[in-house]
């Protein structure tokens, strides 16, 4: 641990050149203290560093100590600096290592695209998750991720939806997956691949059996496959629908990007108040009615009947409910 802070003092100081005892601790997130000592067990060690007193003062190597990394073009050095995401790093329990990766990259570029990569990072921040959402919790992340590294066989007991609800299975993880701030097991169970929401594993045991991940099995492809058939699968059916223009304008902020396309493509010419008609998917008449009741009266649902219906019921009851108040 000493040894691997002591490379850090002496990357954070190549990299950012004078820098005080202070900044470095709150760096580290070690005392002030303890970098004295730092310093001192480079100096020790033959390491040009010297410090200087002052306001202005702190501690700096030595002109010409340096090391560099050759061979890398601008837009790469910037591409290794937008892939280290400090969110999902540290859920995996990588935090630390990819904090102390960034500093050895950042101090063996060249200047210029050390510079390059730092206005990268200060510019361009990610958070994946939605608004009204701030990611799962995943308790299990990182012993799933230690399985997926070592090829390790898991007993898992799992919620789902079905009944029963809670099951045990033994999987093969094969791979991890982020999507919109929530975490997916790609594993092979009782020889079928299948994705597992890992928020919703309830308990886990590595077991000491290896597996052989096949080698031509491909991560992005299964994922990119797996969406497309989850799309596909959520269509059910398809609502006649009216829409104002002010329904036009928050459409995207309600629905699908699917119903947002398939009223652009399908909307006749506007009538005499503005008003389109126009067809576009449902998933099931339950989401469909939670959805077309976020536009209130901006959306008049033609077909199908049942949906109509059901939306009527619910006008009726809260017209109902708001006239006794």
């Amino acid at each position: 641990m000493r040894a691997s802070r002591l490379l850090s003092v002496l990357l954070l100081l190549q990299s950012r050149g004078r820098l005080t005892a202070q900044e470095l601790a709150q760096e580290l997130e070690v005392s002030v203290r303890t970098i004295y000592r730092d310093v001192e067990s480079l100096h020790t060690a033959g390491i040009p560093l010297y410090g200087e007193a002052g306001h202005k003062g702190g501690y700096r190597l030595l002109d010409g100590f340096r090391t560099r990394l050759t061979g890398l073009t601008g837009q790469e050095a910037e591409a290794l600096f937008l892939a280290g995401l400090p969110g999902p790093a540290a859920e995996l329990g990588l935090g630390a290592l990819a904090a102390a990766a960034e500093r050895k990259i950042e101090a063996a570029l060249p200047a210029d695209l050390r510079s390059s990569a730092r206005r990268l990072r200060e510019h361009l921040l990610f958070d994946a998750p939605g608004w009204y959402y701030d990611g799962d919790q995943v308790p299990h992340l990182p012993q799933v991720a230690d399985a997926v590294w070592n090829r390790r066989v898991v007993t898992v007991l799992y919620h789902r939806w079905a009944e029963p609800t809670e099951v045990e299975r033994t999987l093969e993880p094969y791979g991890l997956v982020l999507k919109a701030g929530k975490w997916y097991l790609v594993a092979r169970c009782d020889g079928t691949l299948r994705t597992y929401r890992v928020s919703q594993i309830l308990s886990l045991r590595v077991s000491q059996e290896t597996f052989t991940r096949p080698a031509g099995f491909d991560l992005g492809g299964y994922w990119r496959d797996h969406l497309a058939d989850f799309r596909t699968r959520l269509v059910q059916g398809h609502a006649v629908i009216r829409l104002s223009p002010a329904g036009r304008e928050r459409l995207a902020e309600v629905m699908t990007s699917a119903v947002t396309a398939a009223v652009a493509d399908t909307a006749g010419p506007p009538d005499d108040r503005g008003w389109v008609t126009a067809t576009v998917p449902i998933e099931s008449l339950t989401h469909a009615h939670g959805q077309f009741l976020q536009l209130g009266a901006e959306v008049v649902v033609l077909a199908p009947p049942d949906l109509r219906h059901k939306l009527a019921q619910t006008a009726q009851a809260l017209a109902t409910l708001y006239s006794q108040i």
